[in-house]
């Protein structure tokens, strides 16, 4: 006997009828209906699994949720990583997003003084694009639920679980009542706070590294204006990310579909301290950022301090090999870097690699996890569309998990490390003349060494099987190009690379300071050679 479930109009699974049809397909559960557990789902359910996702928050389509998420979310920077893992899962589902989203095709820096510096993100023209988070986690959400073999649970929170039995507990808060589910496999994607990271971390070796920066951050509004037929429009121009950076602090600001924008102010926590009143608030404003503040006004500016909570930035790092030596010398073998758990679980998303902000890469990661996953799957040959005895051991599956395992985590600390890293370069490095040479040298030696444009149209959607270009990437290629642009080249092979290109720029730096230094020294000599000879 299976129940069938069906969605009423709140999102929420209700039993309606059971029927004698036998299961014929293995059971995944996605704990998280956010845009990676959403992804996830597709992915599985188009390759045959019956999926079921457990959420533990209210439907986010419902308009109680939406208010509650617009106080809390940083405007998602949705680029070619992100694309090209929805193209590979649902070409059809990518292009309707992609219809929705605001290109930024540069950074827009506004300097204290006033001036403005546009610094376009790409010879070629390609772009960033600001989307709504809760448009596309609805969408994802919808385009999930719209396939006969997803079904989502609100207010289903996730209490324990027994992975060697496959058994999860949720507890149903609707009802008020703890329920038991059965699955084959479970694909966490809740978030930093993980409930099923925590529970991975009781059966595996599993390194953790959590760590606060000392910044937090608080949303803010520059609403619509009016142009001259009193019909709304941007006040900013909406295909630039804006950019105020202020060395220790920073605050940017996305455009969004209803002609406003969403800004974010970055500040260390000792900074924030500070802005306890509204006339510190108003007077720090004046003082650092007086051009956003007559966009945001003081009415709007105020009420986003009060109402808005302020947030820490948090970054995690799992499966990050800590007291190596130790681990060597008293339990000699490699050790494993486990996301997974046997045949049985794995986690992404932000559960395996909660970054900070600042590269823009966060959702565009967590989106890549399921296309690289989905590419391991295939190519391992694991087939769902089997009855199985739950307790029955998938090699096959297993040997995806951990080749995801032992391939992705290098790729992912890479990519929290940079995340880091670019928080200096947007709020401070941006304005230095040294970064703006560095850049000039990077888009020559680009162009002289790479004149075929290579964009995500030219890569093509990712077949099944594939996960990065194997070859070594050719030419000299910007840092911010190959992570944002360059989706067949992973983060730890463009770190490295770039790392290289650093080494070069650093080595002829000093080759050309040397030169310089002995070219003058050289005219000194021979001036002061002459000059003696003409007084004698």
């Amino acid at each position: 006997m299976v129940t069938v479930e069906s969605c009423h109009g709140n999102g929420t699974m209700m039993p309606t009828a059971e029927l004698d049809t036998p299961t014929m397909t293995r059971k995944l559960i996605v704990v998280g209906a956010g845009p990676v557990g959403c992804l996830a789902a597709m992915s599985f359910a188009k390759m045959g699994w019956s999926v079921e996702i457990y959420e533990a928050r209210p439907d986010m389509r419902l308009p109680s949720s939406r208010a509650a998420a617009q106080q809390r979310s940083i405007n998602l920077a949705i680029s070619s990583r992100g694309i090209a893992a929805m193209q590979a899962i649902d070409p059809a589902a990518a292009s309707r997003f992609l219809d929705n989203v605001i290109p930024m095709r540069g950074r827009m820096i506004h300097n204290s003084n006033g001036n403005l510096d546009s610094q376009p993100y790409d010879r070629d023209g390609q772009c960033i694009n600001s989307i709504d988070r809760a448009l596309l986690n609805q969408g994802l959400l919808d385009e999930a639920l719209a396939l006969r073999s997803v079904r989502a649970f609100f207010h289903h929170k996730v209490v324990s679980i027994d992975f060697d039995g496959r058994v999860i507990s949720v507890l149903d808060a609707n009802a008020g009542e703890q329920v038991e589910k059965r699955f084959d496999l479970c694909i966490g994607a809740d978030g930093s706070y993980s409930v099923v990271r925590r529970q991975l971390m009781r059966v595996v070796r599993m390194d953790f590294g959590q760590e606060y920066i000392p910044d937090d951050y608080i949303e803010l509004k520059i609403p619509p204006g009016r142009d001259d037929h009193d019909k709304p429009t941007f006040l900013l121009d909406p295909n630039h990310l804006h950019i105020w950076p202020r060395h220790s602090f920073m605050l940017i600001a996305l455009p969004n579909r209803d002609k406003s924008f969403t800004c974010t102010l970055f500040a260390p926590t000792t900074e924030f301290e500070k802005l306890l009143h509204a006339d510190q608030i108003l007077s720090w404003f004046r003082t650092q950022f007086p051009d956003a503040l007559e966009f945001i006004g003081t009415d709007g500016l105020l009420n986003s301090f009060q109402r808005n909570p302020r947030n820490p930035l948090v970054s995690i790092k799992v499966c990050t090999l800590i007291l190596t030596s130790y681990f060597i010398v008293f339990f000699p073998g490699p050790q494993a870097k486990p996301y997974h758990y046997k045949d049985r679980a794995i986690i992404l998303g932000d559960a395996a690699h909660a970054m900070v902000p600042f590269y823009g890469q966060g959702l565009n990661c967590g989106l890549e996890d399921v296309r690289v996953l989905t590419a391991l799957l295939h190519e391992a040959g694991v087939d769902p569309a089997t009855v199985r005895d739950p307790d029955v051991f998938d090699r096959r599956l297993s040997e995806a998990l951990c080749r995801y395992s032992e391939s992705r985590h290098e790729d992912l600390v890479a990519i929290n490390d940079l995340a880091m890293d670019n928080y200096a370069e947007m709020r401070h490095s941006v304005t230095t003349p040294g970064h703006k040479l560095k850049r000039m040298v990077d888009s020559v030696l680009f162009s002289l060494t790479c004149r075929t444009p290579v964009t995500l149209a030219t890569l093509g959607v990712f077949p099944s099987g594939v996960t990065f270009l194997p070859e070594r990437p050719r030419g000299w290629l910007p840092l911010y190009t190959m992570v944002t642009f360059r989706p067949d080249i992973s983060y730890s092979r463009a770190k490295r690379k770039a790392a290289e290109q650093a080494d070069v720029m650093a080595m002829v730096g000093s080759v050309a300071l040397g030169v310089v230094v002995s070219v003058g020294v050289g005219w000194i000599a021979l001036f002061y050679r002459r000059r003696r000879s003409y007084w004698q």
